[in-house]
């Protein structure tokens, strides 16, 4: 077959252009099993995964909720924090669904006079996890890029290099500053927030989405979308969707927000802690990806209502929906404080599984979400007035 020079460098054009598009989407992490642009939940995921959103700064998460909540919502309203909650339904018990916006991160405690930062940082993290990784400095000009330090392997000894560091203490922040005077033209000071700097991906065609802030942006996600589903359909409740502010430095966020609300019922939703990498013995954590919703049966900050522990069970039997049991020692969520609220409430906490939790990258796997999804629906539809009250009581059976 022979064609004109022009249709050759037309249909050159097109094939080149088919090729870039595709290597971007990979390199944005949006091909297969379902491209983002189709797929309206990971587009949701991908959004507030990589939104930077440390606690006491979850200005730019918050505005993600704010803008996708408000189409759904009968009322948005925010508490003295920052704390954001939307309101579906006006009659009927009060139930508070609660995740939280903020992630781990830092903030710049101090510019050494060679221009180097040290931190602050806010909530928890394992020293290996913070050397050599690049972070976002949210800096009065605009965001600043910076890598945190790393002993070179040719300057120390054989002994040495098979050791981790001793301490945080020992890691500081490069912004390619050679004094304080760049660092303060730059825009950074001290109290300014500090975020990973990491970006979503669909890994390598899998179920399994790679990413910043699982905890507890999963959460943030299965706020919105569950709001979506009941805006449709009947429910026997007042629901209020919260998106609390600063659970990572002490679930400030849902102490104020349920004095706000005053719930009768609440279910948290969370980042889970899976055992299924190498090293982690079976009673650290039970979850495993793929494996469905896990359901907290205890946590050192929280214990759940037992009551409502069977409800879930019995709601995902139904539902055919997998579901795993989780015990976490070093673990505290806000159901901690919103069970304390009031006279007490009646609290559960739901999650989804990911591994690497409070580090740059950690994994979530797609068909978990959705499950906990469907669950958090179902237990939502299932709640009214008979049912809340017998979960509120305590008197001893005859």
């Amino acid at each position: 077959m022979r064609i004109t020079q022009a249709e050759f460098t037309s249909k050159f054009s097109n094939e080149a252009r088919r090729s870039l598009l595709i290597v971007l989407a990979v390199l944005l992490g949006c091909v297969a099993p379902r491209s983002c642009a189709q797929d309206k939940t990971a587009e949701l995921l991908r959004e507030l995964s990589n939104a930077p959103g440390p606690s006491g700064l979850e200005e730019p998460v918050r505005k993600i909720m704010v803008e996708r909540m408000t189409p759904f919502a009968d009322q948005i309203a925010y508490d003295g924090l920052g704390t954001v909650i939307a309101t579906q339904g006006k009659t009927g018990p009060r139930i508070m669904i609660d995740a939280h916006m903020d992630e781990v991160g830092a903030m710049v405690r101090r510019v050494t006079p060679d221009g180097f930062l040290t931190m602050q940082l806010l909530g928890g993290w394992v020293d290996e996890a913070l050397p050599g990784q690049r972070w976002i400095i949210l800096g009065a000009n605009g965001p600043v890029h910076a890598v945190s330090t790393v002993r070179d392997d040719h300057l120390v000894s054989n002994d040495e290099a098979a050791k981790l560091i001793d301490n945080h203490d020992n890691v500081f922040l490069d912004v390619g500053a050679k004094n304080a005077q760049e660092v303060a033209q730059m825009g950074i000071r001290p109290g300014d927030s500090i975020t990973p700097d990491s970006t979503f991906l669909i890994l390598n065609g899998t179920q399994n989405y790679l990413g910043k802030a699982w905890d507890d942006r999963a959460g943030c996600a299965l706020l919105i979308e569950a709001m979506q589903r009941l805006a449709k359909s009947s429910h026997a409740n007042q629901l209020f969707y919260t998106a609390t502010v600063q659970e990572e430095t002490g679930l400030t966020g849902a102490h104020t927000a349920a004095a706000q609300i005053k719930p009768d019922l609440a279910i948290v939703l969370e980042g889970g802690v899976t055992n299924d990498t190498p090293g982690v013995r079976p009673d650290l954590a039970q979850e495993v990806l793929g494996g469905g919703p896990g359901l907290f049966l205890f946590n050192s900050s929280e214990l759940p209502n037992r009551k409502f522990l069977e409800l879930g069970r019995k709601t995902a039997k139904e539902k055919g929906i997998p579901l795993q049991d989780e015990l976490v020692v070093n673990y505290g969520d806000n159901a901690a404080e919103i069970q304390k609220s009031t006279n007490g409430v009646p609290t559960i906490t739901l999650a989804v599984p990911t591994r690497y939790t409070h580090a740059h990258n950690g994994i979530m796997n797609r068909g978990d979400y959705d499950k906990t999804l469907e669950l958090l629906v179902a237990l939502l539809q299932r709640l009214d007035a008979e049912t809340v009250r017998d979960l509120r009581d305590f008197t001893p059976a005859k």
